[in-house]
């Protein structure tokens, strides 16, 4: 028996709002967002969202917005989509081959995320040339102890061919 779908592919990144570099993502971002995007179906978030990510996501806790997608490139796309669990979420960059949709690679780009008493905040900014500049930022949610010094800075590209490497 042949699955079909409720949605098409198209229907499913129409749901990302093509943006202008450059952009920045920071904690804020998502409430901008949902002012604009609609909520993305089950179905939807079954049959596209889940299959990106690792691990178990079937719990009622789990959440996922559809933020926007990068200027279209030549072989790829590229979707960034907020998910929220249980004490963390965080901004999911893929990048899906043109025309079939399948997945050329995945990162988790910003987001906030405590585990044991520590608290990690991270940022984006992505440029015109597809480099993605994150800023992460640690501290003890007891102390407010913020130190510069548990900060790190890391620079991506996406590459011609979608994939998302570290410079």
């Amino acid at each position: 028996m042949k699955h079909t779908s409720v949605y098409q592919l198209k229907d499913f990144l129409d749901r990302f709002l093509e943006i202008e570099l450059p952009v920045t993502i920071s904690q804020d971002t998502i409430n901008d967002i949902s002012k604009v995007s609609k909520p993305l179906p089950p179905e939807m978030v079954g049959e596209y969202l889940i299959p990106f990510e690792e691990g178990q996501v079937n719990d009622e806790y789990t959440e996922f917005v559809a933020c926007f997608q990068l200027p279209v490139q030549q072989n790829f796309r590229a979707l960034v989509y907020w998910r929220a669990d249980l004490l963390q979420y965080h901004y999911v960059l893929v990048t899906l081959e043109k025309k079939t949709g399948k997945l050329i690679d995945r990162r988790v780009i910003a987001g906030t995320t405590y585990v044991e008493g520590e608290l990690t905040q991270s940022s984006a900014a992505i440029r015109e040339e597809l480099t993605i500049y994150v800023v992460s930022g640690q501290g003890s949610v007891e102390e407010y102890d913020y130190k510069a010094s548990g900060s790190t800075a890391s620079r991506l590209q996406i590459s011609k061919e979608g994939k998302i490497m570290e410079l």
